[in-house]
């Protein structure tokens, strides 16, 4: 326990350093990106190790803890976060408004992203009603909005950390693992604590809801909780529509339970669009926002996503042509968008029938649709990748799978710095953190002991 302990506060002290140097605001960056790789690599060589459940939830405590008091990092969305609720709570519609026209030029309307000033909100009337209570309890105090959509965000966290475990053993994969790779990992630190993402709320509903409706599914239906199950999902749905899936998911196994056919398939999958249908009415009448959101469900694909793998086509054509004098760019990266709601829609399908006959289970068929969306979606972002990770760690078995999705969390954990920087300071900071992380492993290395074998291992 001596090396995990080790890796612990090995991490724990790469926390630290990208807190204090994201409260210094100096030109430190080099020490705050060598935090993030310290917590990298701790976390990477962690995986060697696997302690038991308990002591990686309390690693989760205190990794956690110190990012509660850094200010917004990975990203601005919080700001367009506080933005939208102090629209609501000025009685005015978020799904009509944007910030500048909402606010006007404003101390919050300038924190906003360019990007973003004069769009509507694209999010579902559940987590709009939380951003107007939070406006309407602090105002336009930043400090005080930020500790409160911490607040959101960490009770979302739980939800993960609740689920996973439930999850990972109706698929057979060992606790500590689905902790680890799952929940434990950098990505969950630095865009759902840190960056204040409402991706972890919506999870934390989702992988929750799932959790419920899986336990509900034994040899003897328990309906109350798959209600339940069902409405914690469609809850996430209204926070962020991809989580929507999931009920593709606990109809599909509904299916099977009671026939596997294709008419049953319909009967279960109509089951989930009307509970769906019923849950969204009440939250869009209930809060008084409406129907508005669904117009803006597509305002974040209106910036071309550079990592989102259906934008490539349009971009590689789109440079042929201006070589040839044709602007035809945001026509073909329209083209590639459709190709990839295509592809989501056939791979689904596909997800689908392999589940209804028994070839994919429950949990492996979540993480499968959850892959397909995030890769074949209009946008794609570093915290996105989570949709899928989460779900496929609580079901990827020991071997190759599981060792590409830990280099893949760890490559993402990376590809963002904590602020914005010109790019010679970044390639600095980047070139510098490299060097310390380096000097990190090689004095940990020193105390490596032999690796645990079998079917615990992540590697």
């Amino acid at each position: 326990m001596l090396r995990a302990d080790q890796l612990r506060w090995t991490g724990f002290a790469g926390v630290l350093l990208l807190v204090v140097t994201a409260l210094i605001k100096g030109p430190v960056l080099a020490v705050g990106i060598a935090g993030m790789g310290l917590l990298v690599l701790s976390w990477f060589l962690l995986g060697r190790e696997l302690p038991d459940a308990r002591w990686l939830r309390w690693t989760q405590v205190l990794w956690t803890v110190p990012l509660l008091a850094a200010p917004p990092l990975f990203s601005g969305d919080l700001h367009s976060y506080l933005a939208q609720g102090e629209i609501a709570a000025r009685g005015l519609d978020p799904y009509t408004v944007g910030p500048l026209e909402g606010l006007g030029a404003s101390a919050m309307t300038d924190r906003v992203s360019g990007y973003w000033r004069e769009s509507p909100s694209p999010y579902g009337p559940l987590f709009t009603e939380f951003q107007e209570w939070i406006a309407r309890l602090v105002g336009e105090n930043l400090v005080a909005g930020l500790l409160a959509h911490r607040f959101v965000e960490l009770v979302g966290l739980a939800l993960i950390v609740w689920a996973t475990p439930r999850l990972a053993e109706a698929a057979g994969v060992p606790e500590r693992v689905a902790l680890w790779l799952g929940v434990l990992n950098p990505l969950v630190l630095w865009h759902f604590v840190a960056g204040v993402h409402n991706d972890s709320l919506m999870l934390g509903l989702m992988l929750a809801g799932t959790a419920l409706a899986l336990a509900a599914l034994g040899d003897r239906i328990e309906w109350a909780r798959l209600t339940w199950g069902v409405v914690l999902v469609a809850a996430g749905a209204l926070v962020k529509l991809p989580a929507i899936v999931a009920l593709a998911v606990i109809g599909t196994a509904l299916a099977r339970r009671y026939g596997a056919t294709f008419g049953r398939l319909v009967l279960w999958g109509s089951g989930m669009v009307l509970a769906m249908a019923f849950v969204t009415t009440a939250v869009s009448l209930g809060t008084g926002f409406g129907f508005g959101w669904l117009r803006t469900l597509t305002t974040s694909g209106t910036v071309n996503s550079w990592m989102a793998p259906t934008n490539w086509f349009g971009f590689l054509t789109g440079g042929v042509g201006s070589l040839f004098g044709a602007s035809i760019l945001q026509t073909m990266i329209g083209v590639g968008k459709v190709i990839g709601y295509v592809v989501i829609a056939v791979g689904v399908a596909f997800v689908i029938h392999r589940q209804l006959t028994g070839r994919l289970a429950f949990v492996p068929a979540l993480g499968a649709m959850m892959a397909l969306v995030v890769v074949f979606g209009p946008v794609v972002q570093p915290w996105y990748v989570l949709w899928a990770a989460i779900p496929l760690a609580a079901c990827l078995p020991a071997g190759r799978p599981r060792t590409w999705l830990t280099l893949g969390l760890a490559l993402f954990s990376v590809l963002l710095p904590p602020s914005s920087g010109n790019v010679v300071a970044l390639i600095g900071g980047y070139l510098g953190g490299a060097v310390v992380v380096g000097v990190g492993y090689v004095l940990l290395q020193r105390t490596r002991r032999p690796e645990p074998t079998g079917a615990d291992s992540p590697q």
